[in-house]
C-alpha cells in the first residue's frame, strides 16, 4: 500500500522495531497531555486562504543563519539513529542533503560528527548538552566546528531528564553493538565511559541515569556566553517558550531561538510549541530568527508556523520513524511529502514566497474570526 502522508511511517516502525526502541523514540513525559497537545493545537488553527491570485510560481527556497535552504523544513536532532535502521545518520544525513536543507545531529548520536561529513556536501547544525566536564564539551564544539558544521544547537530544557515511564518500564538501554560516537576518543578525564558504553541501571531508565550523572544542573544563561568565547559557530537557544526567555536569549548572543519542548519529553503540562510560539516571536522583535520543532507532521503546520512568525521548523520523529520504515528512502519521502503539502498550501492560500505567508491568513482558537461581518 502506498504511503501517503508522514503520519502512516509511524505504524509502520511500530511494527518493524522492538518495543524498547519504538517505545523510546515515541513516548513523551508522565501523562503525555503535551505530546498529545504539540498536534491537537495545530488542528486548532484555521486558514484564511486568499484567492484569485497567480500561484502559478511558487518559490519556497529561505535563508537561515546565511545559509539559503529549499524550504523552510530541516531536521531535529534525534538520538541514537542506529536502533531505527543500520544506516541510522548516515541515512538523515544524506536524505536531508538531496532534498537542499539542514540536519542536525544530536550530540547522542550514533554516528560522529566526522562520520556524518564523510556522507558528501551539506549543511550541518550540531546539538550540544553542556557536560559538567566542560573540556569534554570544548572537544564536542572542536570536533563540530572542525567537521565543517555550521552551528550550534544548544539544548536548555535539560537540566534533568524528564520521566518518561515507558523507557523505565522497558529498563531502556543502548542495544550492545552501538556506542554514542561522539564520545568516542575523546579525553572524558571524570566521565565514565563505562556509562557511555553501557547506558543502563537496573532500577530505572538507563539513559536517564546516565544523563543524570553528566549532564550540568548548573547551566545558565553565563554558559551560553562561555560557549560563545570557544566557538565562532553561531549559537540557537533550543527550548525556549516564554516571551521572558526569548529576550533573555537574545541579551546572551543568541543567534536565534528554538520553540520547543523536547517532543514533550521534558515538562509534561507545558503549552504546545505552536501555542507558545507567537509569545515568543513577538518578544523578539525581529532581531533574531525563530524557529519551531514538535508536533509538525503536515504541510498545513508548516504554513501555520510561518503565519505565526516561525522562520523555519524542524521535524524530529518523522525522520526516525520513516528511516525505520524505509531507510534513507523513507526520510527522502518524509522531507518531499512535506515540501509538496506545503507548496500546495501556499498556492490555495494564494501565497507565492514565504513573504507573502501573512498572520492574516490564518485564525486562531482564541480570536473572534476578523473574517466574519458583524451582525
Amino acid at each position: 500500500m502506498e504511503i501517503t502522508n508522514v503520519t502512516e511511517y509511524e505504524a509502520i516502525a511500530k511494527e518493524k522495531l522492538p518495543k524498547m526502541v519504538y517505545d523510546y523514540y515515541a513516548s513523551g513525559a508522565e501523562d503525555q497531555w503535551t505530546l498529545q497537545e504539540n498536534r491537537n493545537a495545530f488542528a486548532r488553527i484555521l486558514f484564511r486562504p486568499r484567492i484569485l491570485i497567480d500561484v502559478s510560481k511558487i518559490d519556497m527556497t529561505t535563508t537561515v543563519l546565511g545559509f539559503k535552504i529549499s524550504m523552510p523544513i530541516m531536521v531535529a536532532p534525534t538520538a541514537m539513529q542506529k536502533m531505527a535502521h543500520p544506516e541510522g545518520e548516515y541515512a538523515t544525513a544524506r536524505a536531508a542533503s538531496a532534498a537542499g536543507t539542514i540536519m542536525t545531529l544530536s550530540s547522542w548520536a550514533t554516528s560522529s560528527v566526522e562520520e556524518v561529513a564523510s556522507t558528501g556536501p551539506g549543511i550541518r547544525f550540531f546539538q550540544l548538552y553542556v557536560y559538567k566536564n566542560r573540556k569534554v564539551v570544548e572537544q564536542l564544539v572542536r570536533r563540530a566546528e572542525k567537521a565543517g558544521f555550521k552551528a550550534i544547537a544548544l539544548t536548555v530544557d535539560t537540566p534533568r531528564l524528564g520521566r518518561r515511564e515507558s523507557d523505565i518500564k522497558n529498563r531502556f538501554t543502548l542495544p550492545p553493538n552501538l556506542t554514542l560516537k561522539n564520545f568516542e576518543g575523546l579525553d572524558l578525564g571524570k566521565m565514565d565511559e563505562v556509562s557511555i558504553h553501557q547506558i543502563f541501571l537496573a532500577n530505572d531508565s538507563g539513559l536517564a541515569s546516565y544523563v543524570a550523572g553528566q549532564i550540568d544542573r548548573t547551566l545558565s544563561w553565563k554558559d551560553v556566553q562561555w560557549l560563545q568565547t570557544i566557538t565562532s559557530m553561531p549559537i540557537l537557544v533550543k527550548g525556549v517558550l516564554t516571551g521572558e526567555d526569548a529576550r533573555i536569549a537574545i541579551q546572551a548572543g543568541a543567534a536565534g531561538i528554538i520553540v520547543s519542548n523536547h517532543g514533550a519529553r521534558q515538562l509534561d503540562y507545558v503549552p504546545a510549541t505552536i501555542s507558545a510560539l507567537e509569545e515568543v516571536v513577538k518578544a523578539t522583535q525581529g532581531r533574531v530568527p525563530v524557529f519551531l520543532d514538535g508536533g509538525v507532521r503536515r504541510g498545513t503546520d508548516v504554513f501555520k508556523a510561518l503565519a505565526l512568525g516561525a522562520s523555519g521548523i524542524f521535524i524530529g520523529r518523522p525522520v526516525v520513524f520513516s528511516l525505520a520504515a524505509e531507510g534513507e528512502a523513507g526520510v527522502r519521502k518524509v522531507l518531499q511529502m512535506l515540501r509538496d503539502e506545503f507548496e500546495l498550501t501556499m498556492a490555495l492560500s494564494g501565497c507565492r514566497s514565504l513573504s507573502e505567508i501573512t498572520r492574516n491568513h490564518i485564525i486562531t482558537e482564541w480570536e473572534t474570526p476578523r473574517h466574519l461581518p458583524k451582525l
